[in-house]
């Protein structure tokens, strides 16, 4: 769990590429920009944030997922 709390901002520029990848064979679309567009907003929605919660101990960073 501590390697997934150093590298949880690649997590967002994958599913960008993931998602254009996907848009691009199915969708058909020639546009790349409603292509990318549509990607970065699915990734944003879907990737990890980052909540500080504030504890006795002081405060602690937690990876909030959308379904989590």
């Amino acid at each position: 769990m501590n390697l997934f709390k150093k590298i949880y901002w690649l997590i967002n520029p994958i599913l960008i590429s993931v998602f254009v990848l996907i848009l691009d064979k199915v969708l058909n679309i020639d546009e790349i920009w409603i292509n990318t567009t549509i990607a970065v907003f699915l990734a944003h929605i879907l990737s990890p944030k980052v909540i500080s919660i504030e504890k006795q101990q002081g405060s602690e960073d937690q990876i909030k997922w959308l379904f989590f």
